[in-house]
């Protein structure tokens, strides 16, 4: 029907991308494929069809692997300016309301599906979500439209297909109306929480450190449990991970906000670590703490080396750090902290621990387990992008080297 309606207008017809996903999950996917591209024939607009796939990851239902996979091949089409149209109706409304009825959510997913949203460098609009189903049916009756039924509709082992089949037929015997009364109630939810949302935004940069994508727990720790748990869900839609469950909450409130200023409590979650330090909760990838096996080479003739968590080490010229002369003419490997190293830093007298140093330069402790230490002649010369030892340190206009730790992913530092 929505492609129809499109067709059917004179200023969008040139404008037109009928787009097919095919999910690999149906023996007669190619076959829709083939429907939908003769279709669109008839209707003289531009037909794409896309394959993706949509097995499921960890922890992750077919359908939800479905979903993502058709939604992220989706985004990649939309440009600036350009908008995708999705069919949902009335009733797959009243479906997704229940659904998250039933796992507990909140305004947010009580909310139902927005009819507007921002979607990749565009829109995503869903035009039909007030209609019913059967004027759809009688619409394409009329203009005697020809579709195909997925067989998978009235396999009930999924569970918006028992919703549908089994449950939603009792409830309209009772309620006939009920798609259009929860269509209203999911709107009533959907303004609360742009209210809520709206209020926490107002607020949120009081508690946010953008750089770092941290909460400030001195001032969090001021709020009651209510307003912890709502800016803390507001922080996840800032990290760009799905929403908290409530178990979650309640652990981050009681184990990280809630514990003492020195504790190394974590919290993993969505493929992320959830970490305090100094009145500061951090949220970093896990890939994050990944290390290296065994020692790193520095080849002489490489600017940058790349590790293994998605940092990089680049050696950059300078006028005070390394020697050339020295790092040409030493064999360069980097390891990691195994406990009791020193360094003397320039100007010092004595040499210090690198524990002792990180204590004072208030280096989280995850970070100083990571951070590479380069070794010139199997000597320790330099803690990567913070300190080079004294009997390394030389000081000669253009003739030297400094060492920086960068990441090449969207880390905090």
């Amino acid at each position: 029907m929505l492609l129809h309606l499109c067709a059917s207008v004179g200023s969008l017809k040139t404008k037109v991308t009928a787009v097919y996903i095919n999910h690999g999950l149906q023996k007669d996917a190619e076959k829709w494929a083939l429907h939908c591209s003769k279709i669109s024939e008839k209707l003289n607009v531009t037909f794409l069809s896309l394959k993706v796939n949509a097995q499921p990851n960890h922890r992750e239902s077919p359908e939800e692997a479905a979903r993502n996979a058709r939604y992220a091949a989706l985004k990649s089409l939309v440009g600036t300016n350009e908008i995708i149209l999705l069919a949902q109706h009335q009733e797959d409304q009243f479906e997704t309301v229940l659904l998250q009825l039933f796992r507990g959510s909140g305004l947010r997913g009580l909310s139902g599906m927005p009819a507007c949203i921002d979607f990749g460098s565009g829109l995503l609009l869903r035009p039909l979500l007030n209609v019913p189903k059967q004027e759809i049916i009688q619409y394409a009756e009329t203009q005697k439209l020809k579709w195909i039924d997925d067989p998978s509709n009235g396999c009930d082992d999924f569970d918006r297909n028992f919703l549908r089949n089994q449950i939603a037929p009792l409830i309209k015997q009772r309620w006939p109306s009920v798609d259009k009364t929860v269509a209203r109630s999911a709107q009533h939810c959907a303004n609360a929480n742009l209210l809520i949302t709206e209020l926490i935004n107002d607020r949120f940069d009081q508690f946010y450190n953008p750089k770092r994508k941290s909460l400030d727990l001195t001032r969090l720790s001021t709020l009651n449990e209510i307003q912890k748990a709502s800016i803390l869900r507001h922080w996840f839609a800032a990290l760009g991970l799905r929403p908290p469950s409530q178990a979650l909450l309640q652990a981050m409130i009681d184990q990280l906000i809630g514990a003492e200023p020195d504790s190394c409590l974590s919290i993993d979650n969505q493929g992320h670590v959830f970490k305090r330090f100094q009145q500061t909760l951090f949220c970093l990838p896990s890939s994050f703490f990944k290390k290296e096996t065994v020692p790193k080479i520095w080849p002489q003739h490489e600017q940058t080396i790349a590790m293994v968590n998605g940092f990089s080490l680049i050696r950059t010229p300078s006028s005070s750090g390394i020697s050339q002369e020295l790092w040409q003419a030493s064999n360069v490997t980097i390891l990691y902290r195994r406990g009791g190293e020193k360094i003397k830093l320039p100007g010092r007298n004595h040499h210090q621990t690198l524990k002792n140093l990180y204590q004072q330069s208030h280096i989280p402790p995850w970070e100083r387990n990571i951070r590479p230490l380069i070794f010139l002649n199997n000597q320790l010369a330099a803690v990567a992008g913070l300190w080079i030892d004294d009997w390394a340190w030389a000081e000669t206009p253009d003739n030297c080297i400094q060492i920086s730790w960068e990441p090449t992913i969207n880390y905090y530092i």
